[in-house]
C-alpha cells in the first residue's frame, strides 16, 4: 500500500476549512501549521501570493484515496478568491504511527502530474536568515516561499562533536518552483554568506505532485 502527503498553503484561519473537507472525504485526520509568505506583490508565481500569515495543512492518506480528497478540497475552495492558495502532494516512502513497533515502508506513488515537474525546495536555516535565502532564490527565478518558524533539537554535546554552533531558533523555508529552475535556485542559496559556515543550514528537494492553485478559476 502506498501513501501520499497532501499539503496546502491557504490564508490564515482557513486551515480548518481544508482539514474538515479532507476528513469528510475520508482522511482520518490532519495537521495545521502556521507560516507566512515572503513573495513580492508584483510577482505572481508558484507560492507567490503576497506577504501575509498562512495556514499550512498536512494530510497523510492512502494513495488510492488521494484523488477523492484532493477533489473535496478543490470543491470547498472553488468559490474563494482567485489564488486563494495552493495544493500539492508528496509521495511517502516510510512512516510510523505512535505505538508501532517499527516503521512501515511503502511504495512510491505514481507521478500523477509528472509533466509539470514541480520541485519543492526546503531550506532550514538559523532564525532570521530565511529572508536572505528567499531573496537569493527570487533573483534566481523563484516567485515566493512560505516560512515556518521552528527550532533545532541538537544537544550541546552534538554541537561540540560536529563543530556546529547551537542556535535553537530555526526557519524552515518552502519554495515551489518549476523543475528546470531548481538547480539555479539551490546554487544561489548555497552561495550565500550565511551558508558558508558549517552547521548553519541545510537544503533538500523533492518532487511535488498534484500541484493545484485553489480558489476561483
Amino acid at each position: 500500500m502506498s501513501y501520499r502527503l497532501i499539503v496546502t498553503v491557504v490564508p490564515q484561519y482557513s486551515g480548518a476549512l481544508v482539514t474538515n473537507a479532507a476528513r469528510d472525504a475520508g482522511c482520518p485526520g490532519g495537521t495545521v501549521l502556521m507560516g507566512r509568505e515572503t513573495s513580492e506583490n508584483e510577482i505572481v508565481q508558484l507560492l507567490g501570493f503576497g506577504d501575509a500569515p498562512k495556514d499550512i495543512t498536512y494530510n497523510l492518506v492512502e494513495s488510492e484515496k488521494a484523488p477523492e480528497i484532493i477533489s473535496a478540497i478543490e470543491k470547498v475552495t472553488a468559490e474563494k478568491k482567485k489564488k486563494f492558495g495552493i495544493l500539492f502532494s508528496i509521495g511517502v516512502s516510510e512512516f510510523m504511527k505512535a505505538g508501532d513497533s517499527e516503521p512501515v515502508s511503502v511504495k512510491k506513488g505514481e507521478k500523477t502530474m509528472a509533466e509539470k515537474n514541480v520541485q519543492m525546495i526546503n531550506v532550514i536555516v538559523n532564525h532570521g536568515y530565511a529572508e536572505d535565502a528567499m531573496a537569493a532564490a527570487r533573483k534566481a527565478g523563484a516567485g515566493g516561499g512560505t516560512i515556518i518558524n521552528a527550532r533545532g533539537t541538537a544537544r550541546e554535546g552534538d554541537a561540540k562533536f560536529f563543530g556546529a554552533e547551537i542556535v535553537p531558533e530555526k526557519d524552515l523555508l518552502m519554495i515551489l518552483v518549476p523543475g528546470d529552475k531548481k538547480d539555479d535556485i539551490v546554487n544561489a542559496i548555497r552561495d550565500l554568506d550565511c551558508f558558508k559556515k558549517a552547521g548553519s543550514g541545510i537544503v533538500f528537494c523533492n518532487e511535488a505532485q498534484d500541484f493545484t492553485v485553489l480558489g476561483k478559476k
